[in-house]
């Protein structure tokens, strides 16, 4: 196994309890989670996909599905805590990990391909997440979102390189003149980061020894948390193709999201 994709699915979500489990269109989310790992995993040798949880009930709908999943701790903090759980089980380590979150439904096939064919091109990458350049449509139904969900859809700056300076929950950056830079260009100038993160096999170790930083508490971000440890996060640029709605949701974070996401499913149709 050259490659674990991950799917840390918790069952006791404060504001959702038994989120991964809701349906969606007639189809539970964490199925829809599975099948889009499935799918991404069959384009590369030696990658398979492995459910996390703390909670029977889920083990038990994997195992009714025929769904690999693996029962970790209930103190794990964050999904990546509960991905690296899994990962010390292994008897064989893989090479690069991916965390694919069970609440994130409408994360496409080719978001997590993107990911993991970062590491296949540059083995020196040491974590990499998926950003999503919104047009300016796009970026004020992100603001009208977050007037309701303001803690849903996480923005993020980065270098030349790709390698990100910042992430946030609030929209970054903020704009200037806005409206001579919408006269100049089609695209607004932020990106939306995707609830995915890839990370090579040393830099996972590292991570699962670091504390809670100071902006990670702040934002609830987790990724914050590398970066402030001088871990690079590679944002590597992807888009929706032609399911350009799905570019304001962030995946499923409140029971008002399965609505929005089933909307954009009814107008588009499934990957």
């Amino acid at each position: 196994m050259k490659t674990l994709i991950g799917i840390p699915a918790r069952y006791a979500s404060t504001r959702f309890p038994g989120k991964p489990l809701a349906k969606i269109a007639g189809k539970e989310m964490l199925v829809r989670v599975w099948e889009n790992a499935n799918k991404a995993a069959a384009k590369f040798e030696g990658c398979e996909a492995i459910i996390a949880t703390e909670d029977q009930r889920i083990q038990d709908f994997c195992d009714a599905h025929g769904m690999r999943c693996m029962m970790t701790s209930d103190n794990c903090l964050t999904g990546t805590d509960r991905i690296i759980e899994v990962v010390s089980k292994l008897p064989q380590k893989p090479e690069f990990i991916v965390n694919l979150q069970g609440d994130n439904p409408i994360c496409p096939t080719w978001f997590i391909e993107a990911v993991i064919g970062a590491y296949y091109a540059d083995n020196n990458v040491e974590t990499v997440t998926p950003v999503v350049n919104l047009s300016w449509d796009e970026l004020d139904n992100l603001r009208e979102h977050k007037k309701v969900t303001p803690f849903s859809g996480t923005t993020a700056v980065f270098g030349t390189d790709g390698n990100a300076f910042y992430f946030s929950k609030n929209i970054i950056p903020a704009i200037r003149k806005e409206d001579k830079i919408r006269a100049a260009q089609p695209s607004s100038p932020v990106y939306r980061q995707v609830g995915l993160y890839g990370y090579r096999m040393d830099i996972f170790e590292k991570i699962k020894n670091l504390p809670e930083g100071v902006y990670e508490k702040l934002e609830g971000l987790e990724q914050l948390r590398w970066i402030e440890n001088g871990i690079k996060v590679k944002c590597v640029k992807v888009d929706y193709r032609s399911f350009t709605k799905m570019a304001s949701l962030s995946g499923v974070d409140s029971p008002e999201d399965i609505a929005r996401v089933e909307a954009v499913i009814k107008e588009y149709g499934e990957f």
